[in-house]
């Protein structure tokens, strides 16, 4: 009698074929991918996928990792991005630290040179499994074709289950070249990879829901965890039963409505003022997804001192790491929002705390100057934000100035609304980013906010947007200068200018000296965005002057492709408030 074993259905087929047919079967739509020799075959399978899998060539690599980035972030599924060996692989480095500072599930699959020649410093060969070993969820080296099914369903599996994070996949040529019989629902090999997904215990749940109860200053701070576990739907069910005034990070914008009563919006170094001086008077946090980073807390021991701290997390790492809990949960978070809702009762007496909340807010708001009759950042990104309400909209930014900015004055209604560079911080973010969402989301308004610094970090891509017609929209807050680091140089160095102008060396505003006036606007303007987006393709135009602000804001997100919208900006306005790096909420910055 023949062997289970020996009746399934087998296929023969490359290894190169096992890897992509393996992308199609876990409901991947579209990859990044970049070609080179010792990725050639694979490439070469995608052709046979086509109809079933959109491959992008991106025009970087780290473009292509920020792409998949943007499909993760704004779907929830695993974003794939594809290199060849050596400089190819590494050009993905970036992408892989970004994503794992940030929990964003991706898979990063990369060429390697054939096995007999690995260790010979052979043509384009990088030992990326060790240059990525930390700052990777989990990694391969498939030396076997026997192996790479087995591989893949595992990659996808450690992606998406636990903390998401990011999984590397090194494939040597001859792997992909090699022939293998392929069984189906091959099965997973991870005896150390914890796969049950923790839950808080009962007793965990009625402790919260009691310390809500006799709370007389609550304050709810969440995060990127709480997107990642899906629990928005339940975050906001607590926060109306309860009443309690909730704060976001970078990573958890549109959790909750900007625009909502309760909503604080987001705290932490260039958060605003009413959350952080909440937080400092709270005598309840109930810290949910969040890893109490230090851009949030300044001086550690100084934060939320006064107040019992309820810490969930689906990461045990993070319990007790940066900041010691009272009471700490190693949870899904959405799993213990459900359970709270069950029998959470709200605070016996919090109305007088919602006011002082209520005040705070009218009394610090985030603000700028509405009498410059220049465009100033903060009033380019309110009028964004006012004309895209009533669309599906996504934002993605760089890093630096305009980055906070638009967190604190675009309004976000919705999570995986916001694609942002957060734990790393990477410049060139914005642009790539935005051309995965628009890929994702065909039919939505994708507009990248970004500075000249960043944005020329990773501009190629907008040759990837008009060849793959993908209509991003691009926001360019054009200062000529790195606005963040001249923000620190203005005050805490002198205003000494070290090396953070972009223009010619021999301008006048390369010292900065002398310049007091803080809407000083550099004269002549460099390079000519304009121009390179046309050369790529795109619609552009520029723009200076606040009466027509408007409506090249409506020319540029009615333009039926990608479009460049250069704004003319001042270099001396600053992100406040600010609460300096080290420091706490007594040294924060207003004016």
């Amino acid at each position: 009698m023949a062997s289970a074993e020996t009746t399934r259905t087998t296929t023969v087929m490359t290894g190169a074929d096992i890897l992509v047919k393996s992308l199609v079967d876990h409901g991947v739509e579209v990859i990044f991918a970049y070609p080179g020799g010792c990725s050639m075959p694979m490439h070469q399978s995608l052709t046979k996928y086509k109809d079933r899998l959109r491959t992008i060539l991106p025009r970087h690599e780290q473009g292509g990792g920020f792409a998949a980035q943007g499909v993760a972030r704004t779907t929830g599924r695993v974003g794939v991005v594809m290199a060849t060996s050596g400089p190819g692989a590494t050009n993905l480095v970036t992408a892989i630290a970004d994503a794992k500072l940030d929990s964003i599930p991706m898979i990063a699959i990369t060429g390697q040179v054939p096995t007999a020649v690995m260790g010979t410093d052979a043509f384009q060969e990088t030992p990326i499994v060790e240059v990525c070993r930390s700052i990777t969820k989990h990694h391969y080296l498939v030396t076997r074709v026997e192996d790479v099914a087995r591989v893949m369903k595992e990659a996808f599996h450690v992606a998406t289950t636990g903390r998401p994070g990011p999984v590397l996949v090194d494939m040597p040529k001859d792997v992909q070249q090699e022939s293998c019989e392929v069984y189906p629902d091959v099965a997973m090999q991870l005896p150390g990879y914890k796969v049950v997904t923790p839950n808080a215990r009962p007793e965990q749940i009625r402790q919260i829901a009691a310390a809500i109860k006799h709370s007389r200053r609550p304050i709810i701070y969440c995060g990127g965890g709480v997107i990642s576990s899906e629990g928005a739907a339940a975050l906001r069910e607590l926060i109306s039963k309860t009443g309690i005034p909730t704060t976001m990070t970078v990573m958890g914008l549109g959790l909750y409505p900007n625009s909502a009563e309760l909503s604080l919006d987001m705290l932490g170094m260039h958060g605003s003022a009413y959350a952080n001086y909440a937080v400092k008077d709270c005598d309840l946090l109930l810290a949910l997804g969040v890893r109490f980073d230090d851009r949030v807390t300044g001086k550690l021991e100084s934060f939320a001192q006064n107040a019992k701290i309820i810490h969930v997390d689906i990461d045990a790492s993070e319990l007790n790491k940066n900041k010691v809990a009272h009471i700490p949960i190693c949870s899904d978070v959405r799993y213990a929002l459900e359970e709270l809702n069950k029998i959470v009762e709200p605070p016996e007496d919090i109305a007088p705390w919602v006011k002082n909340c209520q005040d705070l807010k009218k009394k610090f708001p985030f603000k700028y100057d509405e009498k410059f009759d220049g465009i100033l950042q903060q009033h380019a990104i309110r009028e964004l934000s006012l004309l895209a309400q009533d669309r599906e909209t996504y934002v993605s930014v760089g890093v630096g100035q305009h980055q906070m900015w638009a967190a604190q004055f675009f309004q976000f209604d919705r999570p995986r609304q916001w694609a942002c560079s957060s734990g790393l911080g990477t410049m060139g973010f914005g642009l790539p980013a935005a051309m995965g969402i628009q890929a994702a989301h065909p039919n939505a308004l994708v507009v990248d906010i970004d500075g000249d610094g960043s944005f020329q970090m990773n501009i190629q891509e907008l040759a990837t947007l008009y060849c793959e017609k993908l209509p991003v929209k691009v926001l360019l807050l054009n200062n000529q200068h790195l606005g963040m680091v001249v923000q620190w140089e203005d005050r805490f160095m002198d205003s000494n200018r070290a090396h953070t102008y972009l223009g010619p060396i021999d301008h006048e505003e390369a010292s900065g000296r002398g310049v007091t006036d803080k809407h000083a606007m550099v004269s002549e303007r460099y390079p000519d965005f304009v121009t390179i987006a046309k050369g790529y393709g795109c619609g552009a135009a520029t723009v200076s002057k606040k009466s027509e602000l408007r409506a090249a804001l409506e020319e540029m997100i009615n333009y039926p492709g990608p479009f460049v919208l250069d704004v003319a900006v001042p270099y001396q306005e600053h992100v406040l408030p600010m609460i300096p790096s080290g420091k706490t909420v007594d040294d924060m910055i207003l004016e």
